[in-house]
């Protein structure tokens, strides 16, 4: 009985990735490498939950609830713009791109996240917060570079990125490699038409 490790997500149209690479660009340069590890543009998503690390055998459990939830919730726009950081902009450490979330998206994760909770998965504590992760602040940097990321939050603004129909969720399989995840779309179930 092997694990693996997974989560549930929406993924982004590619032509919304190219964007997000274009918008972001400035804050790239502004910041570099040694400063922020970048998630790249075409392993960004909305997790809708982190599920971890689970036995081959509960996959079919999450397929056949992810296409329970998908069939009860209709498709649905998201909006992508804006800029901002977790914890506090003050202590950044994930920086991320806002995301104007629908009443629908709301439901839709807060039924995933009763559903995963009946199948004996840890809730997760925090409200749900949504966003795409750019980047994660690096270990150990120094006071002079947490000011600029300080700096650029202050002064770099994303404006509107883009809009995309939602019509989708999926079960992710992660892999974790030295030089970054790869991700693996283990199932898809459409969300139902409005």
């Amino acid at each position: 009985m092997g694990l693996l490790r997974a989560f549930i997500a929406i993924e982004l149209p590619q032509h919304l990735q190219v964007s997000i690479e274009k918008q972001t660009a400035r804050l790239h340069q502004t910041l570099g490498d040694q400063v922020i590890r970048w998630v790249p543009t075409h392993n960004m998503h909305l997790t809708l939950k982190f599920i971890g690390d689970i036995s081959t055998s509960h996959v079919d459990f999450l397929k056949q609830l992810i296409a329970q939830e998908a069939a009860s919730h209709p498709q649905f726009d998201l909006q992508i713009g804006g800029l901002g950081s977790f914890p506090t902009p003050r202590r950044p450490r994930i920086l991320w791109a806002g995301l104007h979330a629908p009443a629908d998206l709301v439901s839709l994760q807060n039924g995933i996240e009763m559903g995963t909770a009946r199948l004996g998965y840890d809730r997760q504590e925090r409200p749900f917060s949504p966003h795409l992760t750019l980047g994660r602040v690096r270990q150990n940097i120094t006071e002079m570079d947490m000011q600029k990321i300080r700096a650029a939050l202050d002064t770099i603004q994303l404006g509107n990125i883009g809009t995309t129909r939602v019509d989708s969720v999926h079960l992710i399989k992660s892999d974790l490699h030295p030089d970054g995840p790869v991700y693996t779309k283990l199932f898809s179930a459409p969300l139902s038409k409005p």
